[in-house]
């Protein structure tokens, strides 16, 4: 095997793949922007958020789901961005895209507790989930010890696409931006979401782009395949989500 094969063995990993982390890297940076300017207009803080939901509970669903989903879906994409820093730098790309990928889990745990809060108030008002929330906001969980991933994973992310090539230096700071995000749960928009959220878009969406186009296109029984796949993995979550 070629030096260049090898190099392009390690870019182009099975896991997750061409088109899975293209498409990673294209759709959900900007489904986490969509979320982040939903609620550009609301206080940041938990108790206008609760309120907020009780007065627009469909704008404040679509805002945390949109949210929650570019935080997902981003998972793929930091995979096959650290393969592609780890060509040249390995230990970065190790470090920075497991911080990453473990602040990613830590933000949907979250999300989870914000579903919760949301459920309170759908059940109980939004002054006794307020009032529920706030005597057990901060309560210790595993993955409170995330936090510290959750910011520093995508500096480390930053620093290795930087040195590695990978981006150059403005959409390097461009993705660095996203250690800034607010962490916690229940919290508005700032101007600093809305320069972290941009930021990914502004790193990210290039690599997804070229990243598609690049390589073969697969055969139309292949894209059908692939389709029915989707598909069906999609009806089976939702019909199972609307079970539990």
């Amino acid at each position: 095997m070629t030096a260049t094969t090898a190099s392009t063995a390690v870019s182009q990993p099975a896991l997750p793949g061409r088109w899975v982390g293209g498409a990673s890297l294209v759709i959900g940076p900007p489904l986490l922007l969509a979320g982040v300017l939903l609620r550009l207009r609301l206080d940041f803080f938990f108790p206008a958020q609760l309120s907020a939901y009780e007065r627009h509970p469909d704008l404040m669903t679509a805002s945390y789901g949109l949210a929650a989903a570019g935080w997902v879906l981003l998972w793929p994409g930091v995979v096959l961005l650290a393969a592609r820093i780890g060509d040249t730098h390995r230990e970065l790309a190790v470090w920075g895209g497991t911080l990453t990928v473990l602040g990613l889990f830590a933000r949907v745990f979250h999300t989870g507790v914000e579903h919760l809060g949301f459920q309170l108030v759908a059940v109980r008002g939004a002054a006794s989930a307020t009032l529920a929330v706030s005597e057990t906001y901060g309560a210790f969980h595993v993955f409170s010890a995330l936090n510290a991933a959750i910011m520093g994973g995508w500096v480390l992310l930053a620093v290795g696409a930087y040195r590695s090539g990978v981006f150059g230096p403005w959409r390097a700071t461009a993705l660095g931006l996203t250690a800034v995000m607010p962490l916690g749960v229940l919290k508005g928009t700032t101007p600093w979401s809305v320069a972290a959220a941009a930021g990914l878009c502004v790193a990210l969406l290039p690599l997804g782009a070229a990243v598609l186009r690049a390589g073969p296109v697969p055969r139309t029984a292949t894209v059908i395949g692939r389709l029915l796949l989707v598909g069906a993995a999609g009806t089976a979550m939702f019909l199972f989500g609307r079970a539990g």
